[in-house]
């Protein structure tokens, strides 16, 4: 494993790292849940994202079970807090309830004393921008946070909290957009932003939901893959089974035999060239996945490789800063 820096932090994290969004089901199997996360440590995996939303608590639960006995100071726990994680009118979104309710609500779940990242995962447009980084800055304070990042955030926005971070003293150190070799929306304004202000980039979704690894170029939805999963899983994934994409996606395999690699590698490989990404986060439904997607840290692609994937990609490839998904008003 290959480690990395987020941003001018001094945080260093793997640069593959593991999230338990949509994996292991509601309720999940923790046995399997449990394989996986054991299967990233012996990676060298140190970074671990997970959120109070997914599976209603459950994903954190499991998180903590598998973690358990090892070192706390070992690892880089990422939280998240936006989406509704219970049923009142106060569950949801970055206001000051919410932040310090659903955070504390966080750290029993997954049995730690703090988080390393508390990632504000959407741009709350109802709540006022101050009022969300002074409750972070109580929180750093109080030792529940150690820093904090943005997840699918315009770059306006980015600058916007870049000024509040500064002004209330919040280390404000990532920044979390989806970003695979088919979907770079944040490199035309996200990324330059990110970057002025010392922020760096932990890629969600390198894999775009699974289709860069190849299981679904013949049309066939595998049994046990994400597409035959639960309810939320198959939304997910839903919108990329177009058949015109699976096939271009096929012809990577050849790119991917050329350069010594699996197709799963290949795509967390041409994430991490990008030097302000910090981090690819990745989950799994198996052992092997884990251990076969961190062989993809330390690997150089060849501009020869890199311009190949581009011209069999084509017009497939999404770049508009305006499909950043950040929920409107």
């Amino acid at each position: 494993m290959e480690y990395r820096r987020i941003g001018r932090s001094g945080l260093t994290v793997s640069e593959i790292s593991y999230g338990n969004w949509l994996t292991h089901g509601s309720p999940p199997d923790v046995e399997a849940s449990t394989a996986c996360v054991h299967a990233a440590l012996d990676a060298g995996i140190n970074l671990f994202a997970t959120a109070a939303a997914w599976g209603n608590g459950d994903a954190e639960r499991a998180l903590a079970k598998a973690l358990h006995g090892q070192r706390r100071d070992g690892l880089v726990l990422c939280g998240g807090v936006f989406w509704p994680d219970g049923p009142g009118r106060n569950d949801t979104g970055l206001s000051r309830k919410h932040l310090v309710t659903s955070l504390h609500a966080s750290l029993d779940r997954l049995e730690t004393d703090y988080l390393d990242i508390y990632q504000l995962q959407r741009f709350d447009h109802r709540t006022p921008l101050e009022e969300t980084f002074l409750a972070l800055a109580d929180l750093v304070r109080q030792g529940k946070i150690l820093y904090a990042g943005t997840a699918e955030w315009t770059a306006e926005q980015i600058m916007r909290a870049g000024a509040l971070a500064t002004e209330y003293r919040v280390p404000l150190i990532a920044n979390q957009p989806h970003y695979s070799m088919l979907w770079r929306v944040a490199e035309a304004q996200v990324i330059p932003a990110s970057e002025r202000l010392g922020i760096g980039q932990l890629a969600s979704l390198p894999l775009a939901q699974g289709i860069l690894t190849g299981k679904y170029s013949d049309g066939v939805l595998p049994a046990g893959s994400r597409a035959c999963g639960s309810d939320a899983a198959r939304q997910a994934i839903r919108p990329v089974l177009d058949p015109g994409l699976l096939d271009r996606v096929g012809l990577l395999r050849g790119v991917a035999d050329q350069a010594g690699l699996t197709m799963a590698q290949l795509a967390l490989a041409w994430t991490l060239q990008h030097q302000e990404v910090a981090s690819a986060t990745t989950g799994a439904s198996a052992p092997w996945q884990i251990s076969e997607n961190a062989k993809a840290a330390g690997v150089t692609l060849t501009l020869e490789t890199r311009t190949q994937i581009d011209e069999l990609l084509g017009q497939y490839v999404q770049t508009d800063p305006r499909l950043t998904f950040a929920p409107l008003p």
